[in-house]
């Protein structure tokens, strides 16, 4: 079949639309946008139609009932007469939170696993892949569970520090209690508080957020200072003495802030049957966070190397042959060359990390699956609505790391000129 493009200044027939390479695209993506579109409508209408004949309909007013039922981890208030809606932002909440430090985690053990697997020593190396091979290629809920169950069966029960003779001792001077019932840490307190802004469902105190600004202007100021030296070292050949500002920059403004405010640790005391104070941390959560850390962490090392390994050896000579030694080749010529292979593969594992955070229910850890999606629609017998507005949640979460690791991608790729 011939294909035409016609003179730019031919009449416009209907033909045209199949016949003229101009037009054909357009016409093939209209018509699949309206196949699309019916096929959309159609799935809607027969699902409205068959909650039509059991007598239900789509409404998303159980949000605001009471959800009646007790969450065991979380970080704003929330008690069994709060709406389903507040616990749906307590699970969402839960599941950040473990994504998060997860993601954190595992990306450090992540780099030098894989730059250890490229280590000259044989031993080390060899380590490092048993490492991957093994924890890569076991299902992620095996190690969830393995990993509860050690922490569940071998660590002490809290009667083991009480007594004259306990047969468990705290750690870091008695102000860590690793137990069966989850670790007990020395929790943050003020003397003097600012108070707090009231966000609508959550409450958010406003010592936090001046530490938090406090720590984002001392970073901005460190970079500045530092961009500020490498402009007098190219400008003289010589770059000024910055440490003792660097220091002064990033510690002096938070620690004023945290003295002003009257900051001070609480320690977890072993009273009656189990030890109170402090911050606490379930099992479940640990568990959940180890797993995490070392499945993905065994991915992310194989990105890394491939990374280290996409780069030339050309650029290893060169920073040998300049009198740079190997940690400080690895970390100001290597890696940052590698960022650019390393980068899109990471994505992925991020947003990996954040929808398996779903197996939390299997050790009890009250997750956004284990609340909207688990106790919620159970109770409520609102399937549809529950499982639609999971789904946008986990959509909306994985856009926004997606979104925020594509800037930084773009931010360190190559430069053309």
């Amino acid at each position: 079949m011939a294909m035409t493009s016609e003179p730019s200044g031919s009449s416009f027939r209907l033909s045209m639309l199949i016949y003229d390479t101009r037009y054909r695209s357009i016409t093939i993506q209209i018509l699949f946008l309206f196949l699309f579109m019916a096929g959309f409508a159609w799935l809607v209408d027969n699902t409205l139609a068959n909650l039509a004949q059991k007598g239900k309909d789509i409404n998303f007013g159980f949000l605001g009932s009471r959800a009646g039922y007790d969450i065991n981890q979380m970080l704003v208030n929330y008690t069994n007469d709060s709406s389903h809606a507040r616990a749906w932002i307590v699970g969402l909440l839960n599941t950040l939170v473990l994504a998060v430090a997860a993601c954190a985690s595992a990306t450090v053990i992540g780099v030098i696993a894989g730059v250890l697997r490229l280590s000259k020593s044989w031993i080390v190396s060899k380590i490092m892949t048993v490492y991957v091979e093994i924890f890569r290629n076991v299902p992620l809920l095996l190690w969830i569970i393995v990993i509860f169950a050690v922490l569940t069966e071998i660590t002490p029960a809290p009667n083991a520090f009480r007594g004259e003779n306990p047969t468990s001792s705290m750690f870091f001077f008695d102000s860590v209690a690793i137990t069966n019932r989850g670790t007990y840490l020395p929790g943050a307190l003020f003397d003097r508080s600012l108070g707090d802004i009231n966000l609508g469902i959550v409450s958010v105190s406003t010592n936090y957020i001046v530490l938090i600004a406090l720590i984002i202007a001392s970073i901005w100021g460190y970079r500045a200072l530092q961009r500020k030296a490498g402009v007098v070292q190219e400008a003289t050949g010589v770059r000024p003495v910055t440490w003792w500002k660097s220091a002064l920059i990033l510690i002096a403004p938070t620690l004023i802030a945290l003295l002003a405010m009257g900051f001070h640790l609480e320690y977890p005391e072993l009273k009656g049957f189990n030890f109170q104070g402090g911050s606490y941390l379930r099992n479940s959560f640990i568990a959940m966070w180890l797993a995490l850390t070392l499945y993905t962490g065994a991915f992310i090392a194989e990105n890394v190397r491939a990374g280290i390994l996409a780069i030339s050896k050309g650029q290893t000579e060169a920073a040998f042959a300049l009198g740079l030694r190997p940690n400080r080749t690895m970390n100001l010529v290597i890696l940052p060359q590698a960022l650019r292979v390393i980068i899109p593969p990471l994505i992925s594992q991020y947003l990996n990390i954040t929808k398996n955070t779903s197996l939390a229910i299997a050790v009890g850890y009250m997750d956004l699956r284990a609340t909207l999606g688990g106790i919620t629609l159970n109770q409520t017998g609102r399937e549809l609505e529950c499982m639609l507005l999971l789904m946008m949640t986990y959509l909306i979460v994985s856009l926004m790391i997606s979104g925020a690791m594509n800037v930084y991608n773009n931010s360190v790729k190559l430069k053309e000129r």
